[in-house]
């Protein structure tokens, strides 16, 4: 096939921003705007992969991150936010299933978008989908309701978190439980501070350790097949950089740099991400979904954030 030269250039400009982003002076909100910019006016280059290069990008960039994550802190802030972790999961999940009946909405659908919001956004209905035997309609309208809500939490939460003078640790906790994707957890926690950037990632992916089980009993209640489950196995290679660190100290300036060049690929992750979200998408996820989709957004991330509050100021 032929590469016209208006797609040359547009693969270029595409090329440019994309590294442009690596460099600090690039935040996570401003890349997600370069890349919704870039796909509106139609200038993202169509044989670019950008689903598949955005999925390998995130994988890399975690287990990255977890080389600039200390065993000790990774095993106490999960073991203390425990509760909050099953407990909010556990409530999204019913609350998914009760709203989606009131609204009278495709079962299926309501339970991935309910699924992403619980656990970790678009690995999680990745993960859920085949097992509840979903047709790629009822995927899609689920990843573009969390990828909506995902850029404005990106936006908005850290100016909430600056409004209530909350700490970095606290923001962490906040922003894990109540963002849905990764990339976007990472991308509002980096833009708040460092501790925040640990907190939110360690708490994140131990929530995001929850999708098997969640996809197997999901497989259980829609008769699918727990055959199709998809296993995110880069968490587990993340839990493997955490140790490798810890018992072999003496490469601590080789895992900083790691770590860093990891948080600058999330970036890079988070413009790939803005340019598959268009206009015409948005609209067609019609009102249903975010309805849904911003109901329980509103419940997940005002509870959590009511108990971190209070919690916090009780000790």
């Amino acid at each position: 096939m032929t590469i016209q030269p208006q797609d040359r250039k547009q693969t270029a400009l595409f090329v440019i921003i994309a590294l442009l982003c690596l460099l600090p002076v690039i935040s996570s909100p401003i890349a997600l705007i370069l890349g919704f910019t870039l796909a509106s006016i139609g200038w993202v280059p169509s044989q670019i992969p950008l689903a598949k290069l955005t999925k390998k990008l995130l994988a890399y960039s975690i287990v990255g991150l977890g080389f600039g994550i200390h065993l000790d802190t990774a095993i106490a802030v999960s073991l203390e936010n425990f509760p909050l972790i099953i407990g909010s999961i556990i409530v999204t999940l019913l609350l998914g299933f009760a709203l989606t009946r009131a609204l009278k909405f495709d079962a299926k659908t309501g339970h991935l978008i309910a699924a992403g919001t619980a656990i970790c956004g678009g690995s999680a209905i990745a993960a859920v989908a085949p097992a509840i035997r979903a047709n790629s309609e009822q995927a899609a309208v689920a990843l573009a309701t969390v990828f909506i809500l995902n850029s404005v939490a990106l936006f908005l939460f850290p100016a909430i978190g600056h409004a209530l003078s909350m700490s970095q640790h606290d923001f962490g906790v906040w922003s894990a439980i109540a963002i849905h994707d990764t990339s976007s957890v990472v991308g509002a926690a980096s833009a708040y501070g460092s501790e925040a950037l640990t907190t939110a990632t360690t708490i994140k992916l131990a929530r995001a350790l929850w999708i098997i089980p969640i996809a197997l009993i999901s497989s259980m209640l829609f008769s699918g097949d727990s055959k199709k489950i998809t296993i995110p196995y880069f968490i587990f290679f993340y839990c493997l950089t955490i140790v490798i660190a810890h018992w072999l100290p003496v490469g601590e300036p080789v895992y900083q740099l790691v770590f860093e060049a990891s948080k600058r690929v999330l970036v890079v992750c988070l413009f790939l991400i803005g340019a598959g979200i268009t206009v015409q998408k948005m609209k067609a996820t019609g009102a249903k979904p975010l309805v849904l989709g911003v109901l329980l957004w509103l419940v997940i991330g005002s509870s959590s954030l009511a108990y971190i509050l209070l919690y916090t100021q009780t000790q």
